[in-house]
């Protein structure tokens, strides 16, 4: 029973999803393609200074997107630091510095991290001014270095790459705004709850009184799924009744996740004049996906043990209202995009189990990733990709007419150099420094040995990709854990987003060469397949040993 409800699921999201496709992306091509301003947009535009028609270089776009980004970390540590003094802080005191460094850096990263439980620990001027904002404004900065990449490949000698100001207004006001509404709506006919009510205090039916949470928390579930952030509103985050009611609307949560991140290809294929490349992306997206699926619920319904037999599958840290089908279909999209919302504790998958999100992160979340970063992550892979078919060749490798030279080849291998690096890092730190080891070990890991190790891993893992899940075993509000992984957050989103606008500008500044009979076609099945191989082989050969000191190790025993 579990196996087809598993594949009416994964069929009525592959329906949904191929009917937003080709609107949802064609929409958005208008959107970062069109020449007219809104009247709400000019009035932002006027007051801050901007010429909406005024194009960017490369250096200036990216400089616009670091600075909204310090801005944005510094607002959302001091609304933390003041939020005894706030209204409707619900009796909070100020959050520590340690924790509001890393909380501020999560959501302006898009990330989403939270070492904390939220609803005891954020009043709602904290949620809805501070978490709430970036999960709109982080998502729109991600679409839009998607959108400046598209625009190098797509451009022809010049030296721009568009507007930032201009490409985060429209993604907000566009995009973001409008869909997040119409999906909040729809949650709260599901059951999801919208109130400023505080605490609510109720006699238990044994006679014990228990403080029923509220708050506003349709509006900010709808962003931070659409906008692949993920932070949840209450520490079970969409495992809570009141975040995640039922079945549907699990399904509909996988939905508003998948949507944008499946659509941009569909944008890709339309602003480069060619929607068979699109195509080719959205196979090699669809395809990882399909295949991690299959694994990982192949490896939850084949749990060892008597419990796991007895429930026809490991159902430990699982909602019965979801299942395991649902349990594993959320864990895959949530995982394979930046968005790292749960419902259900990956801490309790088994080992191999355990294993598929986190191999699901280090493929680098671009099947289909996050909103915008899914795309340009995976179109710097497609460079790599020709330039390797370049090399079996002996031909100088092309990509929608562009020519990848020593220059696209650097950027392209530093952007896939910089998260496995942090990983790695962090983690040999983590147990290497002995002061920092006594730490781990004795205050964040709570299960010991091989599976401890896999809780550490996992979150250098998900700070690196800015995905912001947690295996859930792992106290991570430590001063360590506060300060390392709001550090490798940083480096994580915005160094990759030096090296993708460099080769935006790089590609910008090229003229397109004609294809010839030696020119290798990207926008075929063997163009897919060779993709696929390169993701899997960079993959393997960063992350194979690391993997097999943990959940490899631990699934053997």
């Amino acid at each position: 029973m579990e196996v087809w409800f598993a594949i009416l699921q994964v069929l009525t999201l592959a329906v949904v999803l191929t009917a937003l496709y080709r609107p949802l992306g064609d929409y958005m091509a208008r959107i970062y393609t069109g020449t007219r301003d809104l009247g709400v947009e000019r009035a932002f535009y006027r007051l801050i200074g901007v010429d909406s028609h005024a194009e960017q270089t490369w250096q200036s776009y990216l400089r616009g997107v670091l600075a909204f980004s310090a801005i944005g970390v510094f607002f959302v540590y001091a609304l933390q630091r003041a939020q005894a003094i706030l209204p409707y802080s619900l009796g909070f005191p100020a959050i520590p510095e340690g924790l509001s460094f890393n909380t501020a850096v999560s959501f302006v990263t898009n990330t989403n991290w939270q070492a904390y439980s939220p609803d005891v620990t954020m009043g709602y001027a904290v949620q809805i001014a501070g978490l709430a904002v970036q999960n709109f404004v982080s998502a729109a900065v991600g679409i839009a270095v998607a959108i400046a990449l598209v625009r190098g490949l797509a451009r022809r000698r010049t030296g721009t790459i568009g507007n930032f100001w201009v490409d985060l207004t429209r993604g907000i006001l566009r995009l973001l705004l409008p869909i997040a509404t119409v999906a909040a709506i729809v949650l709260l006919v599901g059951g999801v709850i919208q109130n400023v009510n505080g605490f609510t205090d109720l006699t238990t039916l044994s006679g014990g009184t228990q403080s029923i949470p509220g708050g506003p928390v349709a509006s900010q579930e709808a962003i931070k799924l659409l906008g692949t952030n993920g932070g949840g509103f209450f520490n079970a985050n969409s495992s809570h009744p009141f975040e995640n009611p039922t079945a549907w609307t699990s399904l509909f949560q996988i939905v508003l996740m998948l949507a944008i991140p499946f659509s941009l290809p569909r944008t890709f294929g339309t602003m480069v004049g060619d929607k068979r490349q699109g195509y080719a992306i959205l196979a090699t997206m669809a395809t990882i996906f399909v295949v991690s699926l299959t694994a990982l619920t192949i490896f939850e319904l084949a749990g060892a043990g008597t419990a796991p037999g007895l429930a026809n599958g490991a159902m430990e840290g699982k909602e019965t209202r979801f299942g395991i089908a649902g349990s594993t279909l959320f864990a895959t999209s949530t995982t394979l995009t930046s968005t790292g919302a749960v419902n259900s504790m990956h801490d309790s998958y088994t080992a191999l189990g355990g294993m598929m999100p986190m191999l699901n992160m280090m493929l680098g979340e671009v099947a289909p990733g996050g909103a915008g970063s899914g795309l340009y992550g995976m179109l710097i892979l497609a460079v790599i990709a020709v330039f390797v078919a370049g090399l079996l060749v002996g031909r100088t490798p092309e990509y929608l007419g562009k020519k990848i030279g020593p220059r696209e080849i650097t950027l392209a291998s530093l952007y896939i150099l910089i998260t496995p690096t942090l990983v790695l890092v962090g983690t040999a730190l983590s147990f290497a420094i002995p002061a920092v080891r006594a730490g781990v070990e004795g205050t964040s890991i709570w299960n010991p040995g091989l599976h401890g190790f896999s809780e550490v891993l996992y979150a250098f893992t998900s700070a690196a990709n800015n995905n912001g899940s947690a295996f859930a075993g792992l106290t991570a509000n430590t001063p360590w854990f506060n300060t390392a992984l709001g550090v490798v957050m940083l480096l994580g989103r915005f160094l990759p987003i030096v090296f993708v606008l460099a080769l935006a500008g790089s590609l910008a500044a090229q003229d397109k060469v004609p294809a010839t009979a030696g020119t290798l076609p990207t926008n075929r099945p063997q163009f897919v397949g060779l993709l696929i191989g390169v993701i899997i082989i960079i993959t393997a050969l960063t992350y194979f040993l690391v993997l097999a000191l943990g959940p490899l190790a631990e699934g053997l025993q």
